[in-house]
């Protein structure tokens, strides 16, 4: 009797302790921002499978980016706790008690270090680009974030990524693909502040596309997401192919149909969310110029 009494008490402390430990890591999972660090993270292996990286070089540089990227979501979590309770956000598992900020912080600081490490085998340039744009992305956390310099971390990472890419072949990249990133990057700032403009406002926050309010911010997003087009389909040696001419008709038919969906959402008093879904038409369409455009 005592033998199974030992034992039932032993499979429950198993199955606490797993389902803590599944709780920890569904909660971690969610604290990553996972979908712009798999999105990102694809954006990186695709970049690399097209300029040459093949086997362990692509699978080391996508695990680079990754990390970068957990990192970044990790430390952003763990700083904006307090401001996630504040309007009580159920999406984001510290405010809600799913995991701690502790744990949070923890994976983001082993996040970072991976960073570095994964980075160090393409040797100290390329290493040194990638820790740069790590930083970047952490600056933005904090204190970039509540000032007027918000989109530079953004323009900052975005430009690293592909230089990074390229740097580890090796090879140097070249100025249009670095250009375009940090277009991209700032561009993605202005578009993806603009649904929560209303709940920053109440934590205090006074990045770039808040001092500009919604219509503001709007407009830079899409200038500078069709401006990242642009470059993608001129600034290549090569001329324009018909792949690159047809993605910037769709971006620039995108944005007006958005613009004007996006007014009338707002006479009626809703939300434009078709002007935010031209902005990811448009950012798609960068994307795929940027991974799938040709010869670099």
């Amino acid at each position: 009797m005592l033998r199974r009494q030992m034992r039932d008490q032993a499979v429950r402390v198993l199955t606490a302790t797993m389902s803590t430990l599944a709780r920890r890591l569904a909660g971690l999972a969610r604290a990553c921002h996972p979908e712009p660090t798999v999105a990102v993270t694809a954006v990186a292996a695709g970049l690399a499978l097209a300029v040459g990286h093949r086997g362990g070089d692509a699978a080391l540089v996508t695990a680079t980016i990754a990390a970068s990227q957990l990192a970044v979501g990790w430390a952003n979590d763990a700083l904006d706790a307090d401001r996630d309770q504040a309007v009580k956000r159920t999406d984001k598992p510290i405010a809600t008690g799913q995991v701690s900020r502790r744990t949070v912080t923890v994976a983001a600081a082993v996040a970072a270090v991976a960073t570095v490490l994964l980075a160090t085998p393409f040797g100290p340039i390329p290493t040194a680009v990638a820790t740069v744009g790590l930083i970047s992305g952490l600056a933005y956390n904090w204190p970039l974030k509540r000032t007027v310099l918000s989109p530079l971390p953004y323009a900052c990472s975005f430009a690293a990524l592909p230089a990074f890419v390229v740097l580890a072949l090796p090879a140097t990249p070249p100025g249009w693909l670095v250009l375009a990133g940090a277009l991209l990057g700032s561009g993605a700032h202005f578009a993806n502040v603009l649904p929560d403009l209303a709940e920053d406002a109440v934590t205090g926050i006074r990045g770039a596309p808040h001092r500009l309010g919604e219509l503001g911010a709007g407009r830079v997003a899409g200038g500078l997401l069709l401006a990242a087009t642009a470059v993608l389909v001129f600034g290549r040696t090569q001329p324009p192919t018909p792949i690159g001419l047809a993605g910037l008709l769709l971006a620039t038919v995108a944005l007006p149909a958005g613009w004007y969906a996006g007014h009338r959402a707002r006479r009626r008093g809703r939300r434009p969310t078709a002007l935010f879904r031209a902005f990811l038409v448009v950012a798609l369409v960068d994307v795929s110029l940027l991974v799938f455009g040709g010869s670099f």
